[in-house]
Formats: C-alpha cells, sequence, structure tokens
C-alpha cells in the first residue's frame, strides 16, 4: 500500500468518529462472513480480536466490528460476493465512499457498507503478499505461506493465527489488546510462544510482552 493518502474522501469530525461505534453495531458475525463467502477461491481469514475468539472456541469479549484478511490482488473476487452493498475506503480518520481503485491501492481498510442504512457490516483488510505468499505489512520481511497463517475451527471457519493477530496487536496494546494478549498466552503452543517472542523481537524490541512468553 502507499504511503501518501490519496485526494477526496471526507474527514471525520469528533462526533462523526464517536458515531462509528453505533454504525458497527449490527455487524455480522463470523459465521456469517464465511457464509457469504463459502467455496470463493481466494484464501481469507477472520482477523483481529474476533480470530482470537475464534482461536480460543468462544466470544470472550463484545467486538465492535468485524474484520478479515485476504488477498489485495484478490479484492474484486470478494467484492462480486457482496451485490447491493458498497465499500468504503478507510484511513488515518477519512472515509472515501465506493472507493476509486487509486484510493484502494494507498490504503488497506475497506468497510463494507449497506447503502440502505448507512451501518457497516465487515472490514476488509486488503493484505500485501506475492502469490500464494502473504507480506506482513508490519515487516515485508516476514513472509509466510498462507497455509501457515489460516486455521479453522472445528465447523470451517478460517481465522489468523494467534500469534500474528497478537503481533498487530502489539503496536499500540491499547487496554483491549493487553486484555486480549492475557486471554491468549494460556493457550498458545510452546512453538507459538516462540514464535511470537521472535515476531515481537523483531518489530517491536523491548516489547513489554516478551518478557511474559
Amino acid at each position: 500500500m502507499s504511503e501518501q493518502l490519496p485526494g477526496g474522501g471526507v474527514e471525520l469530525s469528533s462526533d462523526e468518529i464517536e458515531a462509528l461505534h453505533a454504525r458497527w453495531s449490527s455487524c455480522w458475525a463470523p459465521s456469517e462472513v464465511a457464509q457469504w463467502l463459502a467455496g470463493i477461491g481466494t484464501p481469507w481469514c477472520v482477523a483481529a480480536g474476533w480470530a482470537l475468539d475464534l482461536f480460543r472456541g468462544g466470544q470472550t469479549r463484545a467486538h465492535g466490528d468485524i474484520e478479515i484478511a485476504i488477498p489485495a490482488a484478490s479484492f474484486p473476487e470478494v467484492r462480486q460476493r457482496f451485490p447491493g452493498y458498497a465499500f468504503d475506503a478507510a484511513g488515518s480518520g477519512r472515509i472515501w465512499e465506493d472507493a476509486a481503485p487509486e484510493v484502494l491501492t494507498a490504503v488497506h481498510q475497506t468497510w463494507l457498507r449497506d447503502p440502505a442504512t448507512g451501518n457497516y457490516m465487515l472490514d476488509v483488510f486488503r493484505e500485501p503478499h506475492d502469490g500464494d505468499t502473504w507480506i506482513c505489512r508490519r515487516d515485508e520481511g516476514i513472509r509466510l505461506p498462507y497455509s501457515d497463517i489460516i486455521h479453522h475451527t472445528q465447523d470451517g471457519i478460517p481465522y489468523m493465527a494467534p500469534e500474528l493477530v497478537l503481533l498487530f496487536k502489539a503496536k499500540h496494546a491499547r487496554p483491549k489488546d493487553q486484555s486480549d494478549f492475557d486471554a491468549t498466552v494460556p493457550h498458545l503452543s510452546p512453538s507459538q510462544r516462540e514464535t511470537l517472542a521472535g515476531l515481537l523481537d523483531r518489530v517491536h524490541p523491548g516489547h513489554p510482552w516478551i518478557a511474559d512468553l
């Protein structure tokens, strides 16, 4: 993704940012997203907080939205699965409604909007990749085959490997991120703990989570 934001779009006011919570209140659950994407050929997975709940086997907290990760080049294929909905690009406090291609290349978040209500139902992360190899947005030297980063629940819902989810959460370590880390670490295998510690040491040297692994 480009580091320079494109022109246009709407900068959200503080009131509009506050109102986003209500606009996301009716977002889909992971099982509903899986129904929409059933049989699709491109790899995809639930990301962020919901992914950790899927890994642990049950919902542990309220989620303000739901995110999935897909290869950026596969966005047109995913987009076709949601006829009647609009996709808005989002980044740095701005929204580009019905985002044009040049906007999509500049930001990685795409919010699926119900035009009838204005509510957002799904956040699609369009991730960098090289064919079937996933590339980490935080460090392009971290590259893994999709077969390694995508796990599945017993009923087949794909979710991102927890050690990668926690790597992304480590940057800001908000209270909910710390809570997710504390709740997830006891469920990680020794190998997953070692992998997460190595990733944190590479991307966030000296991060306090390293000592807890």
